[in-house]
């Protein structure tokens, strides 16, 4: 069974969630109906990965209450690596936490961001004609990615649109990467990681652009309400 048919089932279950959506926004949003049901359904994803993100949070006010702890055994076993590393993993499976709890967030939502492309790349969705394809953003197609409007020129409408969204994210990016406090190599890595996306929505189809801005700059806030939260919570 390849990866393409295990997602059959959900790709026909979304097509008709933003479909039905998009009929229900319609006489709020007009010709955004389609756009603005990409919205909710990112939020949806969003709300119900919220447990995988306060557990994160949690690991990483856990994380950094134990660096000094770390850097001391850094410390006491710089020679001998293979020691460091299991010391390491005996001081975080004691209180609990490991060093992947972070990344759970972003690994659980890749599925729906796939269901997304793959609602946007294919012409027929459970046999019959994939009407979404027809619908735009301003002058845009939702289908489509940037590379297929250059053809018109950088500063067509068309491409002004992606323009926009890459804008959008880099800005989402830039406010994300400023509060990242880990420091050394891997804190300058996670500070760039996040300017991925803007190079990735030029690939994907305008609708999985549409569906990372929403999706980042739900990250952001929800890094900064929960760090505050558990933070005081910790401090009480």
């Amino acid at each position: 069974m390849s990866l393409t048919s295990v997602f059959d089932a959900p790709v026909s279950a979304a097509y008709h969630l933003v479909t039905g959506l998009a009929g229900a926004l319609s006489p709020f949003t007009g010709e955004l109906a389609t756009v603005a049901a990409i919205v909710v359904f990112t939020a949806a994803v969003r709300l119900l990965l919220l447990p995988l993100a306060v557990s994160a949070a949690r690991g990483e006010r856990t994380r950094a209450r134990l660096l000094p702890q770390v850097r001391a055994l850094q410390k006491k076993h710089a020679k001998n690596p293979q020691k460091l590393q299991q010391a390491t993993a005996d001081l975080y499976a004691k209180e609990g936490a490991t060093p992947l709890a972070g990344c759970l967030p972003m690994f659980a939502q890749w599925p729906f961001f796939y269901v997304m492309y793959r609602l946007f790349v294919s012409a027929s969705i459970a046999g019959h004609q994939n009407a979404l394809l027809a619908h735009t953003l301003l002058a845009a197609p939702l289908g489509q990615n940037w590379l297929s409007v250059l053809g018109g020129g950088i500063l067509s409408p068309a491409s002004l649109v992606f323009l926009g969204l890459f804008a959008l994210l880099a800005l989402v990016a830039w406010w994300s990467s400023r509060r990242v406090t880990v420091e050394g190599p891997m804190g300058n890595v996670a500070r760039l990681l996040p300017f991925g996306t803007v190079v990735m929505a030029a690939f994907v189809p305008l609708a999985a652009g549409v569906y990372l801005v929403v999706s980042t700059a739900w990250t952001a806030v929800e890094r900064a309400v929960l760090h505050r939260r558990i933070v005081a919570a910790a401090a009480t």
